[in-house]
């Protein structure tokens, strides 16, 4: 079972430019950490403001690393998560197919 995180950002209208600069310097970064199976931004193709961030970890632990991470506290906590107006974080685990 892998642990998933489907973040939704919504970016400021005058701060759009800067939250996707953030989550480009992210995203290799979070891809090469320990415990990163998959991690995918995406954006609304119809309100520039959103972006979707897809985020799959071999447990929660892993999550919780990323999330500690240097990089995470500066590019995330410390630049884009100030220019949002709301931010959501759901949590999932994947289902074990047994066949």
């Amino acid at each position: 079972m892998a642990y998933v995180v489907a973040a939704k950002w919504i970016a400021k209208p005058d701060e759009i430019d800067e939250v996707a600069r953030c989550v480009a310097l992210m995203t290799p970064l979070s891809r090469a950490e320990p415990g990163m199976i998959q991690y995918q931004p995406h954006r609304d193709p119809e309100d520039p403001t959103v972006f979707y961030i897809y985020e799959q970890y071999v447990d929660e632990a892993a999550y919780k690393a990323h999330v500690d991470s240097p990089h995470f506290q500066e590019h995330g906590f410390g630049d884009a998560i100030p220019r949002l107006s709301a931010r959501e974080r759901t949590f999932y685990t994947t289902i074990h197919d047994p066949s």
